[in-house]
């Protein structure tokens, strides 16, 4: 099973190339981010006419997630819990039915930007919100995924310029310790696990000649419980949708599982 996680930045202004790379790529389950529309939107036709059930999670101009999948979804659920106040579009979930089911949490967690700050509070409150469900998977021994835009970068060799990001909400130690304590609950960070490799990126600006320079971060993971890390066969990063025609500023990552 192929599933693949892509912060789109905007379904409506980047349909050609979404279209396009899903039809490259042949995911078998894609989780958006960033869609920036709301539900009744958001462009199904196109993306059904490739053979995938679209579920979304929308909000107005900012925001909002997507799940598209060749297979039958169950179970599809909307919003983190833990805060029922919280009206912001960051997180869509679903029992993906493959011949061995799969839990798929898509996630586009806060930026947190600046710093001190009640966007920085929010982050931290929504991480600790992550940890409690992350604890729940764990506790199901299902097969579960939670993949999407962390607005995380975990170490130094995760970006090019380690020094530009000190003191960006990206990369706080409280940034790290918050999201240690989730890798930390008995997750497997799936890129890690297959590829050591430094420079290893899947953001680049628009400014400056971000992309021409390889200036870039590794803020999009996937996080695999041990049973889905014990099915994991590849984990990779398609990296040249950076360089095609009016493309977002995150490029798609993706695991195939045995399932």
């Amino acid at each position: 099973m192929k599933i693949a996680s892509f912060n789109i930045n905007g379904v409506k202004a980047r349909l050609p190339a979404l279209l396009a790379w899903l039809a490259d790529a042949k995911p078998d389950v894609a989780i958006l981010q960033e869609i920036k529309s709301v539900d009744d939107g958001f462009p199904r036709e196109p993306i059904e006419d490739l053979g995938y059930t679209v579920e979304t999670h929308g909000q107005k101009g900012f925001n909002g997630v997507a799940l598209l999948s060749r297979l039958p979804l169950e179970d599809i659920s909307r919003g983190l819990p833990g805060d029922e106040t919280d009206e912001q579009a960051r997180w869509i979930e679903a029992m993906v039915m493959g011949d061995v089911p799969v839990r798929v949490c898509g996630l586009y967690l806060p930026n947190g930007n600046p710093v001190p700050g009640p966007k920085f509070d929010y982050k931290l409150g929504w991480m600790e919100r992550l940890k409690a469900r992350g604890e729940a998977l764990l506790a199901s021994e299902e097969i579960a995924v939670m993949a999407g835009d962390y607005n995380v970068i975990p170490q130094a060799e995760d970006c090019a310029d380690p020094k530009a990001w000190e003191g960006d909400a990206l990369f706080r130690p409280e940034t790290h310790a918050a999201y240690r304590r989730i890798l930390n609950l008995g997750f497997t960070d799936a890129l890690r696990a297959v590829n050591g490799t430094a420079e290893t990126y899947t953001f680049w600006d628009y400014q400056a000649g971000a992309w021409e320079r390889n200036n870039g971060i590794r803020i999009d993971h996937f996080l695999l419980s041990p049973q889905a890390a014990d099915r994991l066969k590849a984990c990779e990063i398609d990296a040249e949708v950076r360089g095609r025609e009016k493309p977002s500023d995150h490029v798609p990552i993706w695991v195939d599982l045995d399932a």
